[in-house]
């Protein structure tokens, strides 16, 4: 008799509902912040202490076994391509929502509670103090100091320098296979770390959903209902209708990515945050059929610029606090719009609260109060959650779509990856 088993989801599934009930059962009391903050916390910085390591590694590894400066320069510049085309898409897709649904007429702002965005404007000012533009993107990715770069979990920086390196063990032949086999070392003990702290993943999920729902309780989402709903319907059509499109495009079904990525959706969803499937998603899609040099060098660098879930819901969002003002904004606005978030939404990945930061940086050009922003604080959290969902599927396809690009795409089907040991790791490999 075969012995019952609940997979990892399911295990994140049910901390999430139990974090949702523990929240809302005791919601505005600080007990809950004070005992499961330390455990979430906990969680996300496990999976930050394995990120940086994970991405040196694999990517050294695929790019000394590549070898070619002018392949990877043109990876680079496709996968460039590729990211400011499906984001753009992504921006039109929540301007196109918000005039057409129109979430923010006729609601009444008394009847709205406003949260706490000082921090976000603090983060805003000190990024505007320094240059955001294009060139200055472009001039930051060479790290004058990589070890800091590591610390800060810069990642444009770190992928530079990883390149770089796995271009100079390639060109030095036969001294370069020590360091070879030390970074494949570090890569597979990365993995198995990787699997053994998803094992903490549910209790993670519980802390962190818990602690968000006893801060702004159920009741904060009727009023901004409308909103929510449309962040999610549209969340949904750009997944299914234009990731499942270019999916469709290069002979795959987005259906199939989302079948062989269940697990990190449903982690990425409970913790909004994309950083703690990087890993993962990584191993699957290497599994599913992209070389290793392309997922390890796209799904990073996607982070920065490949933000598809973050970029829609800012359009929308944007749009939606001009309603609740009843500021109508004309074609020339809008498009003024989409090429300032085209630039702001680059480069700053790794900023707390960056969908924020981003609007903050963006209504002031087209007349927008930043006040606004207070009004969907308290809901933020849950509507990160979609937005990070997408981000995470649609980082995935593009490593798919770069390897068909590249003519490099050898499909394996949907594989599982959540090995145990070591010894089940070197099984698969050997096999």
């Amino acid at each position: 008799m075969k012995k019952f088993k609940i997979t990892l989801g399911f295990q994140i599934l049910i901390g999430l509902i139990l974090g949702i009930i523990v929240g809302a059962i005791f919601y505005g009391n600080p007990t809950v912040e004070t005992y499961l903050q330390p455990i979430g916390t906990m969680f996300i910085n496990m999976i930050k202490m394995i990120v940086v390591p994970i991405i040196i590694s694999t990517l050294i590894l695929g790019v000394a076994g590549t070898g070619d400066l002018k392949k990877l320069g043109k990876l680079g510049g496709k996968t460039l391509i590729y990211f400011e085309v499906v984001t753009t898409i992504a921006i039109i897709v929540g301007l196109l929502s918000a005039n057409i649904f129109k979430p923010g007429e006729g609601l009444d702002m008394s009847a709205l509670s406003k949260g706490d965005i000082d921090q976000y404007i603090e983060t805003t000012e000190e990024l505007q103090s320094e240059s955001h533009g294009i060139l200055d993107i472009i001039a930051n990715i060479v790290p004058s100091n990589v070890i800091q770069s590591m610390s800060e979990g810069d990642m444009l920086p770190i992928i530079f320098f990883s390149v770089l390196f796995g271009l100079g063990i390639a060109a030095i032949g036969e001294k370069g296979k020590p360091v070879l086999v030390f970074f494949e070392g570090v890569a597979d003990a990365m993995f198995w770390v990787t699997n053994l702290i998803m094992k903490f993943a549910p209790f993670g999920v519980f802390a962190l959903i818990g602690v968000s729902v006893s801060k702004f309780g159920l009741e904060s989402l009727i009023p901004l209902g409308k909103l929510m709903i449309l962040v999610y319907a549209t969340m949904l059509f750009f997944i299914v209708v234009v990731l499942g499109g270019i999916a469709k495009l290069v002979g795959i079904s987005i259906f199939q990515i989302i079948k062989l990525l269940k697990d990190e959706l449903i982690l990425a969803y409970s913790t909004s945050s994309s950083e703690t499937v990087l890993p993962k998603v990584m191993q699957k899609m290497e599994k599913f059929g992209c070389p290793k040099d392309i997922a390890s060098f796209v799904i990073p660098t996607g982070y920065s610029f490949n933000l598809d879930g973050s970029t829609l819901y800012q359009a929308l969002a944007a749009l939606f606090i001009a309603q609740i003002y009843g500021i109508d904004l004309s074609i020339s606005e809008q498009i003024t719009l989409v090429l300032v978030l085209m630039v702001t939404s680059k480069g700053i990945a790794g900023v707390p609260g960056v969908s924020f930061v981003v609007l903050l940086a963006t209504l002031g050009t087209v007349g927008i109060p930043l006040e606004g922003l207070a009004f969907i604080a308290g809901i933020d959290r849950l509507l990160d959650m979609a937005r990070t969902v997408v981000n995470v599927v649609g980082n995935a396809l593009a490593t798919v779509v770069m390897s068909k690009w590249e003519g490099r795409f050898v499909h394996k089907g949907v594989v599982e990856t959540n090995y145990s040991s070591v010894e089940e790791l070197s099984e698969i490999k050997t096999s």
